[in-house]
């Protein structure tokens, strides 16, 4: 009797998947470990971020974990008083050990729940299709879903999983995506870094329909093609969206330098807006190849962009000394950032590019600069744009702060959703 009440529990609690996948997820389990319910107990007095709806629960602050749960698995959350706090997905090998599904104990988290979830978090985005058709439909914990990214460009969905909570229930969610979007195309993109703070392995898998090799969008009047295989994050940095709108408001005339342009986005938004001339730099020759297919896409004249191929703090530097200068300059890097441990050696690696890109700029102009770092505070940030400034002897006054776009939502209860943050500085 016993081994078959474990055996039905088992059952219960994993997803709706085929036979072979549930015979690879069936976890053995003597009589003495079977509890109704997998649980974490949590720390007395360290349950109040739950009380304040925040989704993650650290290693630390949980005391027990009551049953044999899977990695991935649905566990319910206890203070010690035994007062129900949450429902949420077990991760034993990250620090972040549960990651909440719901605060609401009457709902079970189903096949029901994932795609309600979807459905829900894609209609939030409606205000958003008239500036282009790629948006994220799917943010994560700023969605209810903590790990799962869902991005739209054009005909073809791409999905990440990032936690083993996402993981584990892969197959609802590709379930899911197959019933509310039936004439996309989907592929998976579950290849990024941090799934392996999670015990996961990356994969790149077409889930349905033909992916084409790059995919034609469109964005406030400009035409991109999005390498969704391969390229950054899911293909394209939709979290820019109102930034590259703010380039393009200030661009008309003048000469615009990208620093870190990746397939040009900055660029051609300023170059869409009436720029004099543009410049992409970046390290990645692929990358800027598909900016001069972009700029032919839209039918800009070869004069109007060039592309310079290299390291951009020493080429700023050469351009220094050059006498080289530009009206604006955008500096969009990647994550400098990716522990607390780094955030001394990043902080210098920001006040140098923004030194250098400050001693390019003719009076009047402007810097664009930004930092994806979510370790990065915005105080911080500025600080160190400020300092840079000094060093420079350039005056700089900032006209607008800069954030990611609005399909990119921010949860009030999870302040570390917010990790976008950028400066339009304008420079005497």
């Amino acid at each position: 009797m016993d081994a078959f009440f474990g055996f039905s529990y088992v059952l219960r609690s994993l997803p709706a998947t085929g036979a072979q996948d549930f015979t690879a997820r069936v976890i053995p389990m003597r009589s003495k470990d079977i509890i109704m319910d997998p649980q974490l107990i949590i720390v007395a007095g360290r349950e109040k971020s739950l009380l304040r709806r925040h989704p993650w629960i650290f290693s630390g602050a949980v005391a027990t974990v009551k049953g044999r749960p899977a990695s991935g698995q649905t566990v319910d959350v206890l203070g010690q008083n035994g007062q129900w706090l949450a429902r949420a997905s077990f991760s034993p090998k990250s620090q972040i050990m549960g990651r909440v599904w719901t605060f609401d104990a009457e709902q079970a988290i189903d096949e029901g729940f994932f795609e309600r979830r979807i459905r829900e978090s894609a209609g939030r985005r409606k205000d958003f299709e008239s500036a282009s058709n790629a948006l994220r439909l799917v943010h994560s914990e700023s969605d209810g879903l903590p790990g799962l990214i869902l991005d739209r460009y054009a005909g073809v969905l791409v999905f990440q999983l990032l936690t083993a909570g996402a993981e584990f229930w892969r197959e609802t969610i590709v379930g899911a995506l197959r019933r509310l979007f039936p004439d996309e195309a989907i592929l998976e993109r579950s290849d990024v870094d941090v799934r392996a703070k999670e015990g996961l392995s990356a994969r790149v898998e077409a889930v349905h329909g033909r992916i084409p090799e790059q995919v034609e969008i469109h964005e406030n009047g400009v035409k991109y093609l999005v390498d969704v295989h391969g390229g950054h994050k899911t293909g394209f940095y939709l979290d820019q969206r109102d930034s590259r709108l703010a380039v393009g408001a200030a661009a008309r005339g003048r000469e615009v330098l990208n620093c870190f342009s990746y397939t040009g986005g900055f660029g051609l938004a300023a170059l869409g807006a009436g720029a004099a001339h543009v410049t992409q730099l970046d390290a990645s020759a692929p990358a800027l190849t598909l900016a001069e297919r972009n700029r032919d896409l839209n039918g800009f004249a070869a004069g109007s962009m060039d592309t310079v191929c290299g390291d951009a703090f020493q080429i700023l530097r050469t351009w220094h000394k050059e006498g080289r200068t530009f009206d604006i300059i955008v500096l969009d890097p990647p994550k400098f950032v990716d522990s607390k441990a780094s955030l001394n050696r990043a902080a210098r690696g920001y006040k140098d590019i923004n030194l250098c890109a400050l001693r390019l700029l003719n009076p009047g102009g402007r810097l664009f600069t930004f930092s994806c770092s979510g370790l990065m505070e915005d105080s911080l940030f500025q600080k160190i744009v400020s300092d840079a400034a000094l060093d420079a002897g350039r005056t700089g006054r900032i006209v607008r702060r800069l954030t990611q776009a609005g399909d990119h939502p921010v949860s009030l209860a999870f302040p570390e959703g917010a990790y976008l943050k950028g400066l339009e500085v304008l420079v005497d």
